[in-house]
């Protein structure tokens, strides 16, 4: 069975930031996602005889093996260009790279140091490109993990949402898929750490429009009280090694235990994009408490994953 017209046709020409699709086209493919984590086989020839590169300059679990079995599960095959010897640029103009694609797959996802390698394919290539991690975005894994909260809560709308700790790439791309689907998102972030500006304008903007909310504290325990959904992320992401003395002293006090996630809601959930680092950002029991989704939030990835190829590349 192909993907139907309606399923499968978002008017932007990928998956750049997140920033680029509207409230509508990401309830298309949350709800795309959803039939195909229940009817799996339904969508198995979706994208046969589709070719789809996945260029990673980082080291990926959820993010390569997702792509690659989600691509064959819908009849697509993913083929794997390895650059973490070389950075995109450096061998060769990202642009050479984007034109030589595009002649012989249907799209390109990207797991890169630089936002800037994302946006450049994105200009010089005619096929969608996806960002699969940047240091600006992260839109795949945040768009499983509003999936993941609307399949635990049953709606989205008003759901509060605390992420505590850097506001890195997983922070800017939970802004905006929470403010593109009604959440209200809590922010705790140290000085000088917080999310970029631009993203949050952008934010703020969707929210208008969706009756989501943004709100920023300066304490963790501000932004966790009677939130349902309590986020962390690494207090130190990849290519940021060099800070990470700075940076655990920083975010000691940031740190999800169970003294500050025992101010959630009673029936909060804990969530990690992973990888954690047990006793630094989150404490063990709290990540392997009952209350953490961090695997089904793995799990989701793929069929998040799923619904973004046959909506791009179907």
């Amino acid at each position: 069975m192909s993907v139907t017209a309606v399923e499968r046709r978002v008017t932007a020409p990928g998956l750049v930031s997140g920033m680029e699709w509207t409230p509508g086209q990401v309830r298309d493919v949350l709800r795309l996602a959803a039939k195909m984590k229940a009817h799996p086989n339904r969508y198995r020839n979706a994208l046969d005889g589709r070719f789809v590169a996945l260029i990673f300059e980082k080291p990926s679990l959820r993010t390569r093996v997702t792509l690659d079995v989600g691509a064959t599960s819908l009849g697509a095959k993913a083929v794997f260009v390895d650059n973490s010897l070389s950075r995109l640029g450096e061998r060769e103009p990202v642009r050479d790279v984007a034109k030589n694609l595009e002649r012989w797959v249907q799209a390109i996802a990207v797991r890169t140091f630089s936002q800037e390698n994302v946006d450049d394919l994105a200009r010089h290539a005619a096929i969608p490109v996806i960002n699969a991690l940047s240091d600006r975005f992260h839109p795949c894994q945040a768009l499983a993990d509003i999936f993941t909260l609307e399949e635990r809560f049953g709606s989205l709308a008003g759901l509060k949402l605390a992420f505590v700790g850097d506001g890195n790439n997983v922070c800017h791309s939970l802004l905006i898929a929470g403010a593109q689907t009604g959440v209200a998102v809590r922010i705790a972030s140290p000085s000088g750490y917080e999310p970029a500006r631009e993203v949050v304008r952008t934010a703020r903007r969707l929210a208008r429009e969706t009756g989501a909310s943004i709100e920023f504290f300066d304490s963790p325990e501000e932004a966790v009280t009677d939130a349902q959904a309590v986020y962390t992320d690494t207090w130190t992401s990849m290519g940021q090694e060099r800070e990470s003395t700075v940076r655990e002293k920083m975010f000691a006090p940031y740190q999800v235990n169970r003294r500050l996630f025992d101010q959630a809601a009673p029936d909060a959930v804990f969530l990690h994009c992973l990888p954690a680092h047990r006793g630094r950002e989150v404490t063990e029991d709290v990540i392997d408490s009952p209350q953490s989704i961090i695997y089904e939030q793995a799990e989701n990835r793929l069929h998040i994953t799923k619904a973004i190829l046959a909506t791009l590349v179907g």
